[in-house]
């Protein structure tokens, strides 16, 4: 994965949904830094579809456990709606749903590349 990946996140509104502590300050900064329009952060899967229906949303970052409830309501209504997301893991090893992908997201610059790619990268099959 190279660094120049990042350039597929300029002028991306990428929709962040966290319970609090999932993106740090100073990959909220790097992902600025890279031109992304950050949407959010949504506590909540009321608030994260609340925030799909009024602003334009090209991409999402997910935590899949809020307060009480996961992510997959919101994950299923983006992939019908046909914008990219991934699962922001705060473990490795989390347990996430076959159909699903997820990342950990950290601060380093090759972890927001591989999500810039897994997000806005042209498939292979041309999707």
């Amino acid at each position: 994965m190279e660094i120049g990946d990042l350039r597929l996140l300029t002028g991306k509104h990428l929709l962040i949904v966290e319970r609090g502590d999932l993106v740090a300050d100073e990959v909220r900064l790097a992902l600025e830094q890279a031109g992304v329009v950050i949407v959010g952060p949504a506590s909540s899967v009321e608030i994260g579809l609340a925030l799909l229906n009024i602003i334009r949303i090209d991409g999402a970052v997910l935590d899949i456990r809020l307060e009480g409830e996961t992510v997959f309501p919101l994950a299923e209504r983006l992939q019908d709606a046909g914008i990219p997301f991934v699962f922001a893991l705060p473990h490795a090893d989390a347990d996430i749903a076959a159909k699903y992908g997820g990342y950990r997201l950290t601060e380093s610059l090759t972890a927001l590349a591989e999500i810039a790619k897994a997000l806005f990268a042209p498939r292979e099959n041309g999707d």
